[in-house]
């Protein structure tokens, strides 16, 4: 590590500690600050605490840090993006997530090098950084799920696949240390954490240098309007970090991936970061036509009749529709052995008289409640022979709330009632 990026962040330091406005250090230090990666930080500081600076003051660096690598992060490249737009808001949470990186590299360096009865403060704190980490996945989610499929769609796939490896391998990391530090550690186990944890930190905060040079650079010059517009609508389900204080509107209507044209203009071309250039020149676009005539519409994708029955037929679980009269107007019939007997002469029935007049009431109640919107679905568990089974019943409304009828899944759950250490045997964390 040069030393005068050591002393640049020392004298920064100083000024902190004699309060000075960020505004003015973004002034006085911004222009060689920009010099400084951001991925170096956790390295500068692991090299400060070895020469003495105190931990409180690391951590007072830490909003500071983000002030001033926010230009810098963002960059010429993504000038003019809206405030409340999908791409802005991702850019604010790399801000909390380096911030949280780099807390996280101040505490782990700081323990890698406690003494016994320094250890266990320290080592709290950095539970309570981890357990904010978790929330990081719903970052990558966002990028995984809605930006990469329109590269894809571009022909560009090599770019995704490396980054969503790398964000993988943070959250394996994060999920690791996670239990690693349930309960309590000896000191030298504490410390050897530490070291992984300080590891982590770097990684975390070299993925948002990635995301904010690279990929969200790319991004900004290929996907059009209604692109975003799809993506802002997409990502109100998942989530952000950071609070949105301002919705954006876009002017233009939603355009999936299946949806889009996957040429990449000579314009766009040109505005591309070098790393994404070369790829998206040569890149053969995914043409794959998604709807085909006589596909079913059912809003989350696009199924012919015979592959909604085939679908049906293959789930390890029984399905029966009754409509907003509550006639029996569908079953699947699976592969597997069914929990209750089921044909199809009941198609048509009143499902009351579905089951025995013991339970016609408990039926009737179910149902009503589901109709008053008293309820979206009720619960109930029952034994047939030696099997435990759960019947689901839920409502089926449609885009207004208005009732249009109720769904029974029926799941068997013997084997994880029964053998649930066999079960967790086979339990992979995906």
């Amino acid at each position: 590590m040069e030393r005068w990026k050591l002393e640049l962040v020392k004298s920064l330091l100083k000024k902190i500690h004699e309060g000075a406005d960020p505004e003015s250090l973004k002034k006085e230090f911004g222009e060689v600050l920009a010099k400084v990666n951001p991925a170096e930080i956790p390295i500068i500081e692991q090299q400060l605490v070895k020469e003495g600076v105190s931990i409180q003051e690391l951590l007072k660096m830490c909003d500071i840090h983000v002030a001033l690598f926010r230009d810098y992060l963002a960059g010429r490249e993504l000038m003019g993006v809206p405030e409340g737009h999908p791409l802005d808001l991702l850019l604010r949470e790399n801000e909390l997530i380096l911030k949280w990186a780099e807390q996280l590299g101040v505490i782990a360096n700081a323990l890698a090098n406690a003494s016994n009865g320094e250890a266990a403060p320290l080592l709290q704190q950095l539970r309570a950084l981890l357990s904010n980490l978790r929330a990081v996945r719903t970052h990558y989610r966002k990028i995984q799920m809605l930006l990469f499929p329109y590269l894809e769609r571009r022909g560009i796939v090599a770019v995704p696949r490396v980054l969503w490896g790398r964000e993988d391998q943070a959250i394996l990391k994060l999920r690791a240390l996670l239990k690693r530090v349930e309960g309590e550690l000896p000191p030298e186990e504490a410390r050897a954490l530490a070291k992984e944890a300080a590891g982590l930190a770097s990684e975390l905060a070299e993925l948002v240098f990635r995301e904010n040079k690279i990929l969200f650079p790319a991004l900004w010059a290929l996907l059009t309007e209604g692109e975003w517009a799809a993506v802002a609508g997409e990502a109100r389900k998942i989530g952000y970090l950071v609070r949105v204080e301002r919705e954006w509107e876009p002017a233009a209507e939603p355009v999936l991936p299946y949806q889009s044209e996957t040429m990449v203009e000579k314009e766009s071309l040109a505005r591309l970061p070098p790393e994404f250039r070369a790829v998206a020149a040569g890149a053969e676009p995914d043409r794959y036509r998604l709807v085909r005539e006589g596909d079913l519409d059912l809003g989350t994708g696009f199924l012919s009749p015979e592959e909604v029955k085939g679908v049906f037929d293959a789930l390890p679980i029984e399905v029966t529709f009754a409509d907003a009269n509550d006639r029996v107007r569908f079953y699947s019939d699976g592969r597997l052995p069914p929990a209750f007997v089921r044909t199809r002469t009941i198609l048509g029935r009143n499902m009351l008289y579905c089951h025995p007049p013991r339970l016609e009431r408990l039926v009737r109640e179910t149902l009503e409640a589901l109709k008053r919107g008293e309820a979206d679905y009720k619960e109930f568990w029952t034994r047939i022979g030696d099997r435990v089974v759960r019947v689901f019943i839920s409502a089926v409304r449609d885009e207004n709330g208005r009732y249009q009828g109720a769904v029974e899944v029926v799941e068997d759950f013997t084997e994880a009632l029964k053998n649930p250490e066999e079960v967790l045997k086979k339990v992979v964390v995906l």
